[in-house]
């Protein structure tokens, strides 16, 4: 039997003055219409602290070091497929953050990361909140 494989995903918290940045998916097939946060999936032979670093240019147009990286937060998701997702907090950047894929997002936003949109992804409302009171794993979409 073949062993079984996560799909790993890498997620990046832009905070500053106690706003979160949030972009909202379009045309994407998934979750449309929703915020989230920068996101993406890692690339084979590429560690995640890479892959967040490199979506964040990707989609954003940032520059960030590695040593900016804080990871905060491990979530073992289960929806059409299980996934294992690593977010990160990047306490500094260079650039200002801008929508460098606008055929994928239609709102790039920063909101108060206490008052998250209504549309906000559960899953992403969730680590949010459990990363804010200091919480580092959590499990989503596991129990109906």
């Amino acid at each position: 039997m073949p062993r079984f494989r996560l799909v790993p995903e890498v997620y990046l918290f832009l905070i500053e003055n106690s706003h979160i940045l949030l972009s909202r998916r379009y045309q994407t097939g998934y979750e449309d219409g929703s915020y989230s946060v920068i996101s993406g999936h890692v690339d084979g032979d590429e560690p995640a602290s890479l892959a967040v670093i490199r979506e964040a240019n990707e989609e954003i147009g940032l520059t960030i070091a590695p040593n900016s990286l804080r990871l905060c937060h491990v979530l073992h998701r289960r929806s059409d497929r299980e996934s294992v997702g690593f977010f990160f907090q990047c306490v500094d950047w260079r650039g200002n953050p801008y929508n460098r894929e606008p055929n994928k997002c239609d709102d790039l936003s920063w909101f108060p990361i206490r008052s998250l949109p209504k549309n906000t992804i559960p899953y992403i409302r969730q680590v949010i909140t459990l990363s804010l009171n200091g919480q580092k794993y959590s499990e989503f979409g596991w129990h109906d």
